[in-house]
């Protein structure tokens, strides 16, 4: 089953050839949208923020992803940067695009950012679950090499190229999923803008952490020559961030409700 499913990396529909991986991600980004949607619905925000948030987010992030993985990756020439439909996307780069496209809506509509990045992060990492599913078709993001019989099975491991190797991408989306339900929770729980932003950059930050250091080293972005994966580096730099927002969010909401106690 998993050669045959690495193997069938598009589809047609219509005489029109299509990628199982950006059809997955473009369902990843449909769902993030309702879902935001849905969010400003339920806490009564203006239900237009989504659909102008993602006409921002979404192309930056494309680009971001595309460029984080050819600084890191490298390209044959100029030209090559911009042939997206070649493959070569880093979640992170798209991660800090999008972050930049919503900047620039909020900036233009006169948005609260921390409010515009609290709903965006479980859509983000609603996304995220499901484009790692998208890695298994196209066959990348894979984990290291699974010697051990044992741990030969879909899907712990994957078969690609003849080779198992740890299914991280699954790992990754499934983890992902428990993060989206957590933020969900806190989401409906707080009124603190910056609490869920700062709680999405710890989990996700913990996850990919811990997750790239199992990643099969021919799929990981690295520094140079020192061997340093970006993503992991990130990730850490992300969990600090995260956990410095959290406690910032905190202690802005006890200083408030000691100077109304007082």
């Amino acid at each position: 089953m998993n050669n045959l499913l690495l193997q069938s990396k598009t589809f047609n529909i219509f005489g029109l050839t299509i990628s199982w991986y950006g059809f997955i991600i473009a369902i990843g980004m449909l769902l993030g949208v309702i879902t935001a949607y849905l969010i400003c619905k339920k806490k009564d925000y203006d239900v237009n923020m989504p659909i102008e948030l993602a006409l921002f987010a979404l192309p930056c992030a494309i680009v971001g992803a595309r460029l984080y993985y050819c600084a890191f990756n490298g390209v044959d020439s100029f030209v090559d940067v911009f042939k997206i439909w070649e493959g070569g996307m880093a979640i992170y780069g798209g991660v800090i695009g999008g972050f930049l496209g919503i900047c620039l809506c909020c900036k233009i509509r006169k948005y609260s950012l921390f409010r515009a990045c609290d709903i965006a992060a479980p859509c983000l990492i609603l996304g995220q679950a499901i484009g790692r599913i998208g890695c298994y078709f196209a066959g990348c993001c894979y984990g290291i090499e699974t010697t051990n019989p044992a741990l030969q099975v879909f899907p712990i491991s994957v078969e690609i190229g003849g080779v198992w190797h740890l299914a991280t991408f699954f790992y990754e989306s499934f983890l992902n999923l428990i993060g989206f339900v957590v933020l969900l929770i806190i989401t409906a729980k707080t009124k603190k803008n910056g609490y869920v932003t700062g709680s999405y950059l710890a989990i996700y930050g913990v996850v990919r952490a811990v997750l790239e250091q199992f990643r099969d080293p021919a799929e990981s972005l690295v520094i140079g020559s020192t061997g340093i994966r970006v993503s992991q580096l990130l990730s850490i730099i992300l969990v600090i961030l995260g956990v410095a927002l959290i406690m910032f969010t905190l202690k802005s909401k006890n200083k408030k409700a000691e100077e109304v106690n007082g």
